[in-house]
């Protein structure tokens, strides 16, 4: 078993495609099979179940996933200490990030950058879950995280709050209405993330939907802000909620976007989340986020 083995492997457990997985890489896709099948042969086992339409990992594959990421992010660290791009002068705050690049992530990141000149900033885009999971395991130093619950395990700061509004058809009647409540959507299916992906928010749309008189819907799952948009908008007429900042990516006329009159409870937290000891670099990211203005 050697790096570039287990370079390939993510790849593809990432990308669930060879083809794609050897574009990322810059290899020809016969190199990225080989590879993979020599970490299987060295192993002894089948890391992906093949199909001539589809890719997926095997339970065995499952299990050398965070693995193999912890040996890659100990080797990265590694060529970074070697490199003495650790230290404080000339470090790399390795930070996972939301699904939104905003003024209030520019200054936070200036004001980093006031406090430790020298250093180099790698933005990470991961889905909640990784984000917070990589930070326990080291492979970020810091990330921010929507609606984060207190952990015994890790640091979490607030950093702020953004109100939600209430996306629905355009063509629906409630959205001849310049603001809107809750109990005026309840014969809606309400469009939410799984509650295993995100069960503070999920919890807090149905304990407002309560107050407001009535249990909400469930319609489908909320999966890719676009894909969600183009159902509201052209299917079966439902609603979802977004944060504030999620606003000027709506790019559609068939979907209405209006502000909550009961939103109570609806306000999400966007924290940065740490190790309980955080090193020189995650201190003065700190620092930075008691300095915002927010």
């Amino acid at each position: 078993m050697d790096l570039r083995q287990l370079e390939c492997f993510l790849a593809v457990a990432e990308e669930l495609h060879f083809g794609r997985a050897a574009d990322r890489l810059h290899l020809a896709q016969p190199s990225v099979s080989n590879q993979v099948k020599r970490l299987e042969r060295s192993l002894g086992v089948k890391l992906f179940e093949r199909t001539s339409r589809s890719v997926k990992l095997s339970v065995a594959g499952e299990r050398l996933v965070p693995e193999a990421r912890s040996i890659m992010s100990s080797f990265e660290r590694a060529a970074e200490v070697a490199r003495g791009q650790d230290m404080p002068d000339g470090g790399v705050l390795r930070l996972g990030y939301v699904d939104i690049l905003n003024g209030r992530l520019d200054q936070l990141l200036d004001l980093f950058i006031a406090r430790m000149p020298g250093a180099k900033i790698r933005l990470v885009h991961l889905q909640a879950r990784e984000r917070l999971r990589r930070v326990r395991s080291g492979e970020l130093d810091a990330a921010l995280i929507r609606s984060a619950v207190p952990e015994p395990d890790v640091l979490v700061e607030p950093l702020w709050q953004e109100p939600s509004v209430v996306v629905l058809p355009a063509s629906h009647a409630v959205a001849a209405k310049s603001r809107v409540r809750l109990a005026d959507l309840r014969d809606l299916p309400v469009r939410l993330v799984p509650r295993s992906k995100n069960a503070t928010f999920v919890d807090a749309v149905v304990k407002a939907c309560r107050s407001a008189g009535f249990e909400p819907v469930m319609g489908p799952h909320f999966t890719s802000l676009q894909e969600t948009l183009a159902d509201i908008g052209t299917g079966a007429p439902c609603w979802t909620i977004l944060h504030e900042g999620g606003v000027p990516l709506v790019a559609t006329r068939r979907v209405a976007i209006r502000p909550l009159e009961d939103a109570d409870g609806l306000t999400i937290t966007t924290s940065l989340v740490a190790q309980q000891k955080p090193g020189p670099m995650v201190r003065a990211l700190l620092e930075a986020v008691r300095g915002m203005d927010v």
